[in-house]
C-alpha cells in the first residue's frame, strides 16, 4: 500500500450537519475500518463489531425518520457516506446498502403500528437486515419466484429457498418476497421475518471470488411461520414493493462502486508518484498520466450522476431511470478503474501486498447484484425507447 495519503474527495454537501457527518465517517473508517480490512477479507471475517459501532453511532439508519431511530438525511448525503464506507472496506459500505434496502419495506410501506413495532430496533438498535428477493431459478426474473406463503390462521407458513442473500444466516432480520397468490408479479407479498423463527437457516456461504468477508449464502424457509401483522403493505403488493426498494438501492450499489474506484485511484496515483524508472516517477510517463487523467474523470463523471438521481429521489421525482443509469455507469467505472490500478502497479498490482488486486475482485460483483448492467441497460431503455414489442 502508497505511504502517500489520498487527497480528499471534494464534496458539496447540503449542511453543516452533513459535513460533521461526514467527518465522523472518514474518521471511523480510517481508524477502524481500513486498518484491518485485507487481513479480515483474506481470513473471511465477517466484521460484525464495525455494524455495532456504525448503529451506535447512528449510521445504519441515516435516510429514514429520526421519530424511529433514523437520521433525517436525504438520499444525497446518505449516498456520500456509503462511498466513504467503501472505500475503506467495500463489505462494509455494500452491508449498510443492504441493511437500507432490507428496511425500507417497512419504512415505506409498513403501517403506523409495524413502525414503532419495528423500526426503532432495526435503525439503531444493533440489528442487521437482510434483503430476501433472488432464489436458486430466479434471478433477473424476479417475478417467476417460488418460495410460498400460505395462509393458517391469523399467519402464515413461508416455505423455499432464497438464493446470492447478503448476510444470509447471520442476518437479524430479513424482508421476504414469497408467492401468497396466482403466477406472476400480482401474486408476491412482503414479510418481515426475524432471523432467529424457527424453521429459518442459512446454508454454508458461497465461496466467492471477492469480498470473502461479507456472507453471501442460501436462505431456507422450511414451514417458518410468521404473524400477519409482519405483512408489509397489501396481499400481492410485495413485486411493487421490492423494486421500488430496488431503485433506491441500486443508488447505494452507484455509491460503493464509486467508493471502491476512488480507492483504486488513490493507491494507482501513490505508487505511480513513488515508483521511479528511467529516473523518474512512473507518474512522468504520459501513458500513465492519461490513465490516471481518465479514472479520475470516470469517477467524477459517476458521483455527479448518482448525486443527481439521489438528489431527484430527494425532491419527490421519479427517479428509476436515473437510478439504473447510475447503477450501470457505475459499477463498469469501478470495474475499468480497478482493472487500470492493477496495470499501473505492474506485477505488484498481481500480488496480495497490494489492495489494487483485491479491488479487482471486489468490483466484479457490483456489476451483477440488484439488477445485473445487462437488465440496467434494458431499464434504461424502455425509459427512453419504450417498452418491448409495441
Amino acid at each position: 500500500m502508497s505511504d502517500r495519503d489520498p487527497q480528499p474527495v471534494e464534496r458539496q454537501l447540503p449542511t453543516e450537519e452533513a459535513r460533521d457527518l461526514l467527518a465522523l465517517v472518514r474518521e471511523i473508517a480510517q481508524r477502524e475500518i481500513a486498518p484491518k480490512a485485507a487481513e479480515e477479507e483474506d481470513a473471511g471475517r465477517f466484521p460484525r463489531e464495525v455494524f455495532t459501532l456504525l448503529s451506535d453511532s447512528g449510521l445504519l439508519g441515516l435516510p429514514y425518520d429520526s421519530e424511529y431511530g433514523g437520521g433525517d438525511q436525504p438520499y444525497e448525503v446518505y449516498l456520500q457516506v456509503l462511498e466513504e464506507l467503501a472505500a475503506a472496506r467495500l463489505t462494509v459500505g455494500l452491508g449498510v446498502s443492504v441493511h437500507t434496502l432490507a428496511s425500507y419495506a417497512l419504512a415505506a410501506y409498513g403501517t403506523k403500528q409495524q413502525q414503532v413495532e419495528h423500526l426503532p430496533a432495526m435503525l439503531g438498535g444493533g440489528l442487521l437486515g437482510a434483503y430476501c428477493l433472488s432464489e436458486p431459478s430466479s434471478g433477473s426474473d424476479a417475478a417467476s419466484l417460488r418460495t410460498k406463503a400460505v395462509r393458517d390462521g391469523d399467519g402464515w407458513v413461508i416455505t423455499g429457498t432464497k438464493a446470492w442473500i447478503t448476510h444470509g444466516g447471520i442476518a437479524d432480520f430479513y424482508t421476504v418476497m414469497a408467492r401468497t397468490g396466482e403466477d406472476g408479479p400480482r401474486g408476491i407479498t412482503a414479510f418481515l421475518v426475524p432471523g432467529d423463527a424457527e424453521g429459518l437457516s442459512g446454508a454454508m456461504p458461497e465461496k466467492k471470488m471477492g469480498m470473502k468477508g461479507s456472507p453471501t449464502a442460501q436462505v431456507h424457509f422450511d414451514g417458518v411461520r410468521v404473524p400477519d401483522g409482519r405483512r408489509i403493505g397489501e396481499e400481492g403488493q410485495g413485486f411493487s414493493i421490492a423494486l421500488s426498494a430496488l431503485d433506491s438501492g441500486r443508488l447505494g450499489i452507484a455509491a460503493c462502486a464509486i467508493g471502491l474506484a476512488q480507492a483504486a485511484l488513490d493507491e494507482a496515483v501513490g505508487y505511480a508518484t513513488q515508483r521511479r524508472q528511467f529516473g523518474h516517477p512512473i507518474a512522468d510517463f504520459q501513458g500513465l498520466r492519461f490513465m490516471i487523467a481518465d479514472m479520475a474523470t470516470q469517477i467524477e463523471a459517476g458521483r455527479a450522476l448518482y448525486l443527481a438521481a439521489a438528489r431527484l429521489r430527494d425532491a419527490g421525482k421519479p427517479f428509476a431511470k436515473q437510478a439504473a443509469m447510475a447503477k450501470l455507469h457505475c459499477t463498469d467505472t469501478a470495474m475499468k478503474v480497478t482493472t487500470d490500478a492493477v496495470q499501473i502497479l505492474g506485477g505488484y498490482g498481481y500480488t496480495a501486498d497490494f489492495p489494487a488486486e483485491r479491488y479487482m475482485r471486489e468490483a466484479k460483483v457490483l456489476q451483477i447484484v440488484e439488477g445485473t448492467n445487462q437488465i440496467q441497460r434494458m431499464v434504461i431503455a424502455r425509459h427512453v425507447a419504450g417498452p418491448e414489442g409495441r
